[in-house]
């Protein structure tokens, strides 16, 4: 009987390369990309506009070009997708340049969403639709790679045992699991609704804004009642509280919620709605301290605007 002798042997190109050699074709290294080559990521959930900050990048890449590589995975085809570098993409587009300097990375799907999150998450500033948008895409990513989650129970419905993936995403954002779990339920409002959750970050008075708490009680209303409450909104010129949205998503559970409910709703006094008068620092800056309180400013003024009525009522009375 013949025995079968297993012997490891190297493989070819060990026979013909230098261990460094080897590592040099495993290290990732970076190509010059042509852009017309390099698409965006599917469904990509942070806006890149055309603004002035994006300008002045666009200025800098046409002066020292860029300086940090973009990410990117070959696509079937042989075309590149964005992982990461969406600004620096267009910020070449607008300097002229004709390629980006990429680092070509194997990833699978899943893979490319949470790096594509973890990146875009460094940004300075990042709305609440973006947040909402890439919580989960990356917690349903995180999902399908072998853990549980619930993207629709509440807060406080949210039993599961062990480390989850609310959990392990909370960690790597810095956010607790509630207020991902608040994020997750923005992506249930309306077009209209969630940009005025994006005003409050924005803070333009001149768009209506909505706050993250009363924004999570809308996103619980049906799309229709939330198209007449946009509608309310435009009407009234005013958005709801917490307490307010509260009141409707009851309502709307209830199966009564219409549109005069609504416009009843909005209607109601809010505490941050009380006329307030404000005048400008510089006006009274100079008879008062520097570093007064703001509050020992408006009592000073009280008590004297009090004393010149009392004054002007002794002259009238003689």
């Amino acid at each position: 009987m013949s025995k079968e002798l297993k012997l490891n042997l190297p493989h070819v190109d060990e026979l013909f390369t230098t261990q460094e050699q080897r590592d040099d074709a495993n290290r990732e290294k970076v190509l010059d990309i042509p852009l017309s080559e390099v698409d965006a990521f599917p469904d990509h959930p942070f806006q890149v506009n055309h603004d002035e900050s994006m300008q002045a990048m666009a200025d800098s890449v046409k002066a020292v070009g860029i300086q940090t590589p973009a990410l990117v995975r070959q696509k079937e085809g042989g075309r590149y997708e964005l992982v990461s570098g969406h600004r620096r993409k267009m910020a070449c587009e607008l300097a002229g340049l004709g390629t980006l300097p990429c680092i070509v990375r194997e990833m699978s799907r899943d893979e490319s969403i949470i790096a594509m999150v973890d990146a875009n998450l460094q940004r300075e500033t990042i709305l609440p639709s973006e947040k909402a948008k890439s919580y989960k895409m990356r917690l349903e990513a995180m999902n399908r790679q072998g853990q549980r989650t619930d993207l629709t129970s509440s807060p406080l419905g949210m039993k599961l045992q062990g480390k989850q993936s609310l959990d392990e995403l909370g960690e790597s954002v810095g956010e607790s699991r509630n207020q991902i779990h608040r994020y997750i339920r923005l992506t249930n409002l309306t077009p209209q609704l969630l940009d005025m959750v994006d005003n409050s970050v924005i803070r333009d008075k001149n768009m209506q804004q909505i706050a993250l708490r009363p924004a999570v009680e809308l996103s619980y209303l049906p799309p229709e009642q939330q198209q007449a409450l946009f509608e309310a909104i435009e009407l009234e010129e005013c958005t709801p509280s917490h307490v307010q949205a509260m009141k409707m998503r009851k309502f709307a559970e209830a199966g009564q919620l219409n549109e005069g409910v609504i416009s009843s709703i909005l209607q109601e006094e809010k505490p941050n709605q009380v006329e307030q008068f404000k005048m400008p620092r510089d006006k009274i800056s100079r008879f008062f301290p520097e570093g007064t309180p703001p509050q020992k400013i408006e009592d000073t003024i009280v008590k004297a605007l009090e004393q010149l009525r009392q004054r002007e009522r002794n002259r009238d009375a003689r």
